[in-house]
């Protein structure tokens, strides 16, 4: 699943600088903003086609990777308010198709009344499928019931105690639900208040939706004779209803005058599908972030206790998977999938990508040292899985609530631009080493790691052997050694656990004879290995 919670645009400058493929004096060209002696011809409003131009261009390229990202069953949920709602939706559709559009949940955070005309105090999340078909073979998807937990546990104390009577169960849970407070959600449930062997069920209609069904006759089973039939037929055919008869399903009156009920039992109908608003106050969430972090230091963050509540939703068939967030921000995503592991077990991992963008100059992140956005997001991190496994306790005890930080820059190596007859000496002894000076061993790491495409959040280890620093990953996915001076101990060392990936600094060892040295070791104690010398 990717979650973004995109810029919404306010017609200012975005942080996220693209190269858009027209520039303003061109779009004003194209679009006849000027007469031919240079005069404004009309004002730059928001309705001008540029205004969301720049915002467009910068989502759509974003929208596509995302598309290649996701999974077969994959779903994208995109955060936005009025300003570009309806581009969004063009967007996707045009990026994911519109058959995959899934539903467009209304957030209502609580009303404001500084607006004009109506209160802007709503948002939308926007759901869409990679392939609407794969989403669907997984099948539906559904929540529990609302009060159900109570329900059931009263219920069952009943059974323990009367047993058999059911008359007296079925008026204790009436007197139940009565006694319930009218905004307790179980009391929805009230008119689940029979019960038999299988358990509280209620008399639901038998007649048919259509009138396809045979007519035939049901025999009440005391008079025998035939009962009223409802007015569109039954809602099966004979051998059916036959059945449900025969196992106790359907629910007869005093006698045959009486239209029979389909007995609906509450565990097998104790889920629903969600409705698509959601009623959180947007200021919660604020309050959230101030409680971990100690100051308000971030404008709006996104209720994590909403997004926990629709992944929970998304990932009821798993408890894996992979979420991705490429605005995150204060990280609300993460925030939401430890706590819905915490819940359930699960093993979900989260990708959070933001820009460093520096907090202003006397803000309140900036007195409480956080330099950029990022910080803000990790700290976040941090103490979340810190409070979360706090809470849970002993439930929690592999709960994994580490991440891994990963900095976007450049390659490994200098950049080389001379033509073989521009070199000279002095040249030749600049490239004796062609790592950038300001690169140490984690760089160095991370970049044979993307070289050789493995997976950024397996476990790392490092040891000291013979006075250097070596490098393990993933028990031996891959053993490397930067030192300046590696020796034929350390050499050998990493060779006799045969690790499938050996990776030395070329500088590491002073000639030719001894890199060859290097490559005779593990020929002899590690033949499967695959050494490269960076």
């Amino acid at each position: 699943m990717i979650y973004i919670d995109p810029p919404y645009n306010t017609g200012n400058d975005f942080v996220y600088r693209d190269n858009f493929t027209v520039d303003k004096g061109e779009y004003d060209e194209e679009a006849g903003v000027y007469d031919e002696e240079g005069g404004r011809l009309f004002k730059n409003t928001e309705t001008n086609g540029r205004f969301h131009s720049d915002w467009c261009s910068m989502m759509y390229p974003r929208l596509v990777l995302a598309r290649n990202l996701l999974s077969s069953d994959g779903v994208m949920l995109i955060s936005i308010d009025n300003n570009e709602f309806v581009n969004i939706l063009k967007l996707c559709d045009e990026v994911f198709g519109e058959e995959n559009f899934i539903t467009n949940v209304t957030w209502e955070k609580g009303r404001k009344n500084d607006s004009t005309f109506f209160s802007d105090s709503v948002e939308y999340i926007v759901f869409y499928a990679k392939n609407i078909h794969n989403l669907i073979s997984l099948g539906a998807w559904r929540e529990k019931k609302y009060g159900l937990d109570e329900i059931f546990n009263y219920y069952n104390k009943m059974v323990s105690v009367y047993k058999n009577d059911y008359a007296t169960i079925e008026q204790k849970m009436k007197d139940f639900y009565n006694d319930l407070p009218e905004d307790n959600p179980a009391k929805e449930l009230k008119h689940f208040f029979r019960s038999d062997e299988r358990g509280l069920y209620f008399g639901a209609d038998i007649s048919s939706a259509s009138t396809s069904i045979p007519d035939y006759d049901i025999y009440h089973p005391v008079t025998k004779r035939p009962v009223k039939k409802p007015s569109r037929g039954w809602g099966a055919t004979e051998p059916v209803m036959l059945k449900r008869i025969a196992d106790n399903r359907v629910l007869f009156g005093t006698d045959e005058t009486t239209i029979p009920l389909k007995k609906s039992y509450l565990s097998e109908v104790d889920t629903i599908v969600k409705t698509p608003v959601v009623y959180k106050d947007g200021r919660g969430a604020s309050l959230v972030l101030k409680n971990l972090i100690g100051a308000t230091i971030f404008n709006n963050p996104k209720d994590h206790s909403v997004l926990k509540d629709l992944f929970s939703y998304i990932f009821q068939k798993t408890k894996e998977g992979i979420v991705i967030d490429f605005f995150s921000g204060s990280a609300s995503t993460a925030h939401a999938v430890i706590e819905l592991n915490a819940d359930d077990g699960g093993k979900r991992k989260f990708i959070m990508v933001q820009l460093p963008e520096i907090c202003a100059e006397g803000s309140e992140a900036a007195k409480a040292g956080h330099n950029n956005i990022c910080e803000i997001g990790k700290e976040r991190i941090r103490r979340a899985g810190d409070k979360i496994k706090a809470e849970a306790g002993l439930t929690a005890q592999n709960l994994d609530i580490g991440f891994r930080v990963l900095k976007l820059d450049d390659t490994n190596m200098k950049d080389v631009y001379y033509a073989a007859g521009e070199y000279t000496q002095n040249l030749l002894d600049l490239a004796t080493s062609n790592i950038k000076d300001d690169r140490n061993d984690m760089d160095l790491l991370y970049g044979c790691l993307l070289d050789w495409g493995l997976p950024l959040s397996l476990p790392h280890t490092h040891e000291k052997i013979d006075g250097v620093t070596v490098h393990t990953y993933n028990n031996g996915d891959l053993i490397a050694c930067f030192a300046d001076t590696v020796s034929d101990k350390v050499v050998k060392e990493i060779a006799k656990r045969q690790p499938l990936r050996a990776v030395f600094r070329d500088s590491g060892f002073s000639s030719s004879p001894e890199k060859i040295n290097v490559a005779e070791i593990f020929k002899l104690l590690a033949p499967n290995t695959s050494v490269k010398v960076i």
